[in-house]
C-alpha cells in the first residue's frame, strides 16, 4: 500500500509505532508518572537525560496509568528521520495507528529530503480543530537533533495546533525547540536527569523486585554509588545477585576488585576473541570510541567491525551516532584496573596516542586529559594555546572541566604555554597578583624567543586585558587589546572562527575597563560590539557581560528607560542560554534595582539588589561591587535610613588593593552622600563632601544647588545653575533633578513663573518614566509649592503622594520601616510649614518673612512643633518627623 512506504519507496517499520513492553522488575515511580501527567496540559513535555536512565521506560509506563492508553501516539526516532519527508511520513502514520483520524487531503510528503509547507499547515490547522488534543511521544528524538529543518517544523506544527497538540519530546540531548519560549510562557515541563535518578525507596523497590534484601544504608548506599543511574543500579544488582550478604558486598565494592568485576570480566570479557579483549582493554582509557582511534590504540585495522558487533550482541557497548561509541561507565572502569594488571605500564603510551590521533583531529578537548594522562604537560599546555582554547578556560561550558584538568599539572612544568594556563587559572579565581606574576614569567619567555607565536602571543594579550579589567585599568586593557588584534593577523581566519570567545572576551574585557575609568562613550562602543559576536554557548557570558554594562551606561548617563531594556535583555541572555545565576554578573539585577528606586518601587529595588548579591563574582568586579554598594545605599536612603546609606558609602571609600579609582564611582558616591546629608538636616557636609570629591557634571550642579539653598545662599545657588550648558544632552533622570534644583532656586528667589514653568517641564519629563525619587528628594520645599498651586499636579496621578498635596502624617507605603511611635497630636497645616522650613535650615526670622508671619507667632508654632514630636531641639525635631514621614 502507498500509504505504508516512505517518500523513498522504503516499506514503514511497524515496531517503530510500538510501545515498548514493562519487564518484570520495573519499578513504577508516581512522583515521574504525575509529572507527566500534568505536562500533557500544556503543549509541550520534556523528558531528558543520559543514556540508561530509564527515560523510554517511563514514558511508556505513563502510557499505561492512562484511561486510553491507545490514543498516544507513539513513535520511536531513527538517524534517518533527519530528512523531514521521513519523519513527517512516520508522524502521520503514528497518528493514524493509534486512532487520530488524520484527514486525506492533509496529504503526504513527496521526498525524502523536504516536505511541503502547506502539509504542515493543513496538519496544524486540523489539530487546531480538534475537540481533544492528540498527544504524540516522540522517543529518542536526539537522533534528529542536528537537524534544525525538523525542529523548526515541529514547532511550525505545535504553535499553530493551539491546543489540538501535546508534544512529548524523549531525548537525551536539548531538542532546537525555542525552549527559553515555553520556560518563560511555561508552557513546558521538563523531566530532567536528576529527577530521573532513583531515589533510596526506589532502589530498595528495585532490589526487592530482585528478590534481594539490602538494609536501608545498603540501599542508600548503593543509591550514592552509582548516582541513582538505573542502568548502574541495575548492573550491581545484577552481581549483587550473586553473593551471600549483598550489604557486605555494597559496602566493600572496588570496581576492578569485586565479585562484579569478576561476573563482567567472565561474562563479558573473556568470552570474546582476542582481538576483541585487546581493543576493550586499550580503548577503556577512552571516554567515546571512534573505530580509527582504536585503530590507533591497538596497531591494527579491524575495529570498526568489532565494535559494531560488539554493540550488536549488547555487549556493554553502546553506539551514539557518527560512528561513534561508548563502553559502559561501570565496564569501562573495571577494564582500566584489568589493563594495568595484564599490560603494566603501557597506558601512558595509550594516553599519548589517544592526544595525538584527538588532537590531529581537531578534537582538543578530549585531546588534553590525554595529554595530562601520558604526563606530557608541556605538550598539554601547548596543544592548547595553539588551538586558542584560553577562552575556554575563562569563560563556557566546559571551563570548569578543563580548570579541574590543568589543577594537576605539576610545578616542574616549564614554558609559556604552561605559564599562561596558569595565569589564566589564577585570575579566573580573582589572583591577580598571581595572575599578574605568571603572565610576567610568559612574557620573559615570548622575549626570549623574539616577537614569539601568534598563538602566544594571541593568549597573552587576551589575558592581560582580562587582568585589566580587574584592577580597572582601562590604558593597560587598550594596549593589550590592540597587541591582541595585531596577533590575530598571523593567524588562519578558519582557526580565529572557531573561537568567537576570543574577540567577545576582549571587547567585553575593555570595554569594563573604559567603563571603570568613566570612559563611557568608549565604553559603549567595545560593549555593544562584544553583543554583536556570534550568538553562541561559548560567547553567552560576555555577551551577559556587555549587556550588563550597557545598562550601567545607559543609567549613569540618565536614562533609566533604555537602561532597563538592556538589563532585561542581559537577564534573558543569560536565561536563554543557561548561564546559571551564581555565575551572572549581577549588574543587569543592580541596574534593574537602581531603575525600581528612581521609581520609587522600594519593594522590586529590594528584590533585584538580593538577586544581585546572590551572584557569586559580584565580590570580585570592581563594577559590580561599587554598584551594589550605590545602590544599597540609595535604597537604604529612600527608606529613610540617610545614616545607614552615609556608613555603607564610607567602606566604598577604601577600594580594594590595586584597582585604580572611578571618577563615576566617586561623583555617584558623593550625590548619594550630600543627599544623605541633606535628609539629616546637615547642608554644610551635604556641601563640603561634593568640593572634597571632585564631582562635576549636572547632577552634581543641582546637588550643590540645594545645599546651598538649606543653608539660605540663593543667589550662590543660582551662579551654580547658572553655570549649566544649556547644550548638554542630559537623560531624563539627569535632566529632572536639574529642573527641579533650579525650580527652587527661582522660588526662593521669588520668580513664581518660572519656578511654576520650571515644575511643570520636570513633571512632562519624569511623566514617561515614572521617576518619582527626584521630587521624593525635593521634599519639604516641593509639597509646599504644590500645596498652594495643585494645578501643577492634575494628570499627574503617577506622582507619589508623598511629593504632592496629600496631607500631613501620610502614612509609609513600605512596611519594612521599624515602627515609630506617633505624633502626640498631628501637627495643624501652618505648623507642617514651619516644620518644612526648619528641614531647610531656615533661621525663625527667615521663616517668619517666608510666611509672612511674626517672630513670635513662628516662635510659638516651634514650641508646639517641638511638643507635638516630643523633641528638644531642631535637629531631633527634623530626625523625628523624617521618621514619621512628616517630611
Amino acid at each position: 500500500m502507498a500509504g505504508l512506504l516512505t517518500p523513498g519507496g522504503d516499506p514503514l517499520l511497524a515496531v517503530r509505532f510500538t510501545v515498548p513492553d514493562l519487564t518484570e522488575t520495573f519499578v513504577r515511580r508516581p512522583r515521574l508518572t504525575g509529572r507527566l501527567t500534568e505536562g500533557v496540559r500544556g503543549p509541550l513535555t520534556l523528558v531528558n537525560g543520559p543514556a540508561g536512565a530509564g527515560k523510554t521506560l517511563l514514558v511508556a509506563h505513563w502510557i499505561s496509568t492512562r484511561d486510553r492508553p491507545e490514543d498516544v501516539a507513539w513513535l520511536t526516532v531513527e538517524h534517518e528521520d533527519t530528512g523531514p519527508g521521513i519523519f513527517w511520513t512516520y508522524v502521520l502514520e503514528s497518528l493514524r495507528r493509534h486512532g487520530a483520524a488524520v484527514p486525506d487531503d492533509i496529504g503526504s510528503p513527496s521526498s525524502p529530503g523536504d516536505v511541503d509547507h502547506s502539509l504542515l499547515t493543513r496538519l496544524a490547522a486540523w489539530l487546531s480543530e480538534r475537540a481533544e488534543p492528540v498527544i504524540l511521544v516522540l522517543d529518542e528524538f536526539d537522533r534528529v537533533g542536528a537537524s534544525a529543518e525538523v525542529a523548526d517544523e515541529l514547532q511550525f506544527v505545535l504553535r499553530h495546533a493551539g491546543g489540538g497538540l501535546r508534544l512529548v519530546v524523549v531525548s537525551r540531548t536539548e531538542p532546537q525547540l525555542p525552549l527559553h519560549r515555553y520556560r518563560a510562557a511555561g508552557a513546558v515541563a521538563e523531566v530532567r536527569g536528576a529527577d530521573l535518578a532513583f531515589v533510596p525507596g526506589e532502589t530498595a523497590a528495585l532490589l526487592n523486585r530482585h528478590d534481594i534484601r539490602l538494609s536501608d544504608e545498603g540501599a542508600r548506599s548503593l543509591t550514592e554509588w552509582t548516582g541513582g543511574w538505573a542502568a548502574g543500579l541495575r548492573l550491581c544488582i545484577l552481581a549483587a545477585q550473586h553473593v551471600d550478604d549483598p550489604d557486605t558486598f555494597i559496602k566493600n565494592f572496588e570496581a576492578g576488585q569485586s565479585t562484579l568485576a569478576d561476573f563482567l570480566l567472565a561474562e563479558v570479557l573473556e568470552a570474546q576473541e582476542e582481538e576483541t579483549q585487546d581493543l576493550l582493554l586499550r580503548s577503556s582509557i577512552l571516554d567515546q570510541i571512534h573505530p580509527d582511534l582504536a585503530n590507533a590504540l591497538t596497531g591494527r585495522d579491524d575495529a570498526d567491525a568489532i565494535l559494531a558487533g560488539l554493540q550488536h550482541a549488547n555487549a556493554f557497548v553502546e553506539a551514539i551516532g557518527h560512528s561513534w561509541y561508548r563502553l559502559h561507565p561501570l565496564f569501562a572502569e573495571i577494564l582500566r584496573v584489568h589493563l594495568r594488571v595484564r599490560l603494566p605500564g603501557l597506558e601512558p603510551e595509550l594516553h599519548r596516542r589517544a592526544a595525538r590521533w584527538l588532537s590531529e583531529s581537531g578534537l582538543l578537548a578530549e585531546a588534553l586529559p590525554h595529554a595530562a594522562g601520558a604526563g606530557e604537560w608541556e605538550l598539554a599546555a601547548g596543544r592548547f594555546v595553539d588551538e586558542l582554547a584560553m577562552g575556554e578556560l575563562l569563560t563556557g561550558l566546559d571551563a570548569e572541566r578543563l580548570d579541574g584538568l590543568f589543577a594537576a599539572m605539576p610545578s616542574d612544568a616549564a614554558g609559556p604555554a604552561a605559564c599562561l594556563v596558569r595565569a589564566a587559572r589564577e585570575l579566573v579565581r580573582h589572583d591577580v597578583d598571581r595572575g599578574l606574576d605568571y603572565l610576567r614569567r610568559a612574557e620573559e619567555h615570548l622575549a626570549g624567543e623574539g616577537a614569539g607565536p601568534a598563538a602566544l602571543r594571541l593568549s597573552h594579550a587576551l589575558l592581560r586585558v582580562f587582568a585589566a579589567r580587574l584592577t580597572g585599568s582601562a590604558d593597560r586593557a587598550q594596549a593589550a587589546a590592540e597587541d591582541m588584534t595585531a596577533a590575530e593577523l598571523s593567524l588562519p581566519a578558519e582557526l580565529l572562527e572557531r573561537h568567537p570567545e576570543l574577540p567577545a572576551l576582549m571587547l567585553t574585557g575593555l570595554g569594563s575597563a573604559q567603563l571603570w575609568a568613566g570612559r563611557l562613550d568608549a565604553a559603549r562602543i567595545s560593549l555593544s560590539a562584544a553583543t554583536q559576536v556570534d550568538d553562541g554557548p561559548s560567547t553567552a557570558s560576555p555577551r551577559h557581560e556587555s549587556l550588563g554594562r550597557l545598562a550601567l551606561i545607559d543609567l549613569l548617563c540618565g536614562r533609566p528607560g533604555r537602561a532597563e531594556s538592556h538589563a532585561r535583555a542581559a537577564v534573558a541572555g543569560a536565561e536563554r542560554s543557561g548561564l546559571p545565576p551564581p555565575a551572572r554578573t549581577g549588574v543587569a539585577q543592580l541596574v534593574l534595582a537602581a531603575v525600581a528606586v528612581d521609581r520609587d518601587d522600594l519593594a522590586a529595588a529590594q528584590t533585584h539588589l538580593d538577586q544581585a548579591t546572590a551572584s557569586s563574582p559580584v565580590a570580585h568586579d570592581p563594577v559590580a561591587t561599587a554598584g551594589l554598594a550605590l545602590v544599597r545605599s540609595r535604597l537604604l536612603l529612600a527608606k529613610g535610613h540617610p545614616k545607614e546609606a552615609l556608613r555603607v558609602l564610607g567602606e566604598l571609600k577604601r577600594p580594594p588593593h590595586g584597582i585604580e579609582p572611578s571618577p563615576w564611582v566617586t561623583d555617584r558616591a558623593a550625590l548619594t552622600m550630600s543627599t544623605a546629608y541633606l535628609a539629616l538636616g546637615e547642608p554644610l557636609a551635604a556641601m563640603d563632601v561634593l568640593v572634597e570629591e571632585g564631582a562635576t557634571g549636572p547632577e552634581a550642579t543641582a546637588a550643590a544647588a540645594r545645599a546651598r539653598l538649606a543653608t539660605g545662599d540663593r543667589e550662590a545657588a543660582r551662579a551654580l545653575l547658572d553655570g549649566l550648558s544649556s547644550e548638554v544632552d542630559e537623560g531624563p533622570a539627569i535632566a529632572v533633578r536639574v529642573l527641579l534644583a533650579r525650580a527652587q532656586t527661582a522660588d526662593a528667589l521669588g520668580d513664581d513663573s518660572t519656578a511654576q514653568r520650571l515644575v511643570a517641564r520636570a513633571l512632562r519629563t519624569a511623566r514617561p518614566e515614572h521617576l518619582r525619587r527626584p521630587f521624593l528628594e525635593a521634599c519639604p520645599w516641593l509639597r509646599t509649592y504644590l500645596r498652594h498651586r495643585p494645578v501643577l499636579v492634575q494628570g499627574h496621578e503617577w506622582l507619589p503622594e508623598a511629593a504632592a498635596v496629600r496631607g500631613a502624617g501620610q502614612a509609609s507605603r513600605s512596611g519594612d520601616e521599624p515602627s515609630i511611635a506617633p505624633v502626640i497630636e498631628p501637627l495643624s497645616e501652618r505648623e507642617q510649614e514651619v516644620l518644612e522650613r526648619l528641614a531647610q535650615m531656615m533661621s525663625r526670622d527667615e521663616i517668619a518673612a517666608d510666611l509672612h508671619l511674626s517672630v513670635n507667632t513662628v516662635k510659638t508654632h516651634l514650641k508646639s512643633v517641638y511638643r507635638k514630636l516630643a523633641a528638644t531641639r531642631r535637629g531631633e525635631a527634623v530626625r523625628r518627623a523624617r521618621d514619621l514621614h512628616l517630611l
